[in-house]
């Protein structure tokens, strides 16, 4: 017996594929950050390469109030300035009209389920997050704790409540049209209130939980009508007028304050 034989793992790479294995694929660099001067202001603008970009792209990221520049790898950071420069008139006008971030903290006032509450710490009451009903009538949000984790009990608060409304209503949806999904994701993107993949999965933003419920219930009737009609066809949009009276409504209501539901949980 030869050695090679006495030790076959050496050939499993071999055994396994028949090829040699792929070459790793290359991963976008790190970002870096440009500086661009408009109306006497400064602003950092951070740019990521990436594989599949085939030109320059600037934008807001709404809910971190910064710019955005994307590019093709093979691109010029000096172009990448260029194009960022003759663009800055539009960036500062952009930034000046995002509205002030509202932090989640003791006495500021935000929407849920498009009604306005306080938030009200109560350092030492028991519990986590409650709503409750002021001696004035006022909605109160109540966190209990230490007065550093109140952002965070709010925020995970209001993740909780999207979730939970949000599996009602695209289970109801999904029942309606016949059609299962895998699982529903929530999370906080800048550019889009939800999506739907092939695999089955369901996300959304947070952020529904602020606005109206029937906008909620609008984009849960939205993504689910994907799991039908895989893109936004006539005859997507007829699935969902079908299922939801309310689309009209609920789409007019996200452009005129769809924007503003970003602001909320920032800290200036």
């Amino acid at each position: 017996m030869s050695r090679d034989a006495r030790h076959p793992l050496r050939w499993l790479p071999l055994l396994r594929s028949g090829k040699p294995p792929r070459p790793p694929v290359a991963r976008s660099p790190a970002p870096q950050v440009i500086a661009v001067e408009a109306d006497g202001e400064t602003y950092d603008i951070t740019v990521r390469r990436h594989r599949l970009a085939r030109r320059y792209t600037l934008r807001i990221h709404a809910t971190r109030r910064e710019a955005m520049l994307s590019m093709p790898m093979r691109g010029s950071l000096a172009d990448a300035k260029e194009f960022a420069q003759r663009h800055g008139a539009w960036l500062a006008e952009r930034l000046r009209k995002l509205p002030d971030g509202v932090a989640f903290r003791d006495g500021a006032s935000v929407p849920l389920r498009g009604e306005q509450v306080r938030i009200v710490h109560r350092p030492r009451a028991r519990g986590t997050v409650w709503l409750e009903c002021g001696d004035d009538g006022t909605n109160l949000l109540c966190v209990a704790g230490d007065a550093a984790h109140t952002a965070r009990r709010v925020k995970d608060h209001l993740k909780r409540e999207a979730r939970r409304d949000l599996a009602i209503s695209v289970r109801h949806y999904a029942e309606t049209l016949g059609v299962t999904f895998r699982r529903i994701s929530i999370r906080d993107p800048s550019s889009r209130w939800g999506s739907c993949n092939s695999d089955g999965v369901l996300s959304f933003s947070w952020r529904l939980i602020l606005a109206p419920p029937y906008v909620l219930d609008y984009l849960a009737a939205h993504e689910v009508a994907h799991l039908v009609e895989m893109n936004h066809s006539v005859r997507f949009w007829r699935v969902v007028a079908r299922i939801c009276p309310e689309m009209d409504r609920a789409k007019a209501w996200l452009n005129a304050h769809g924007n503003d539901l970003h602001r909320y949980g920032l800290d200036g």
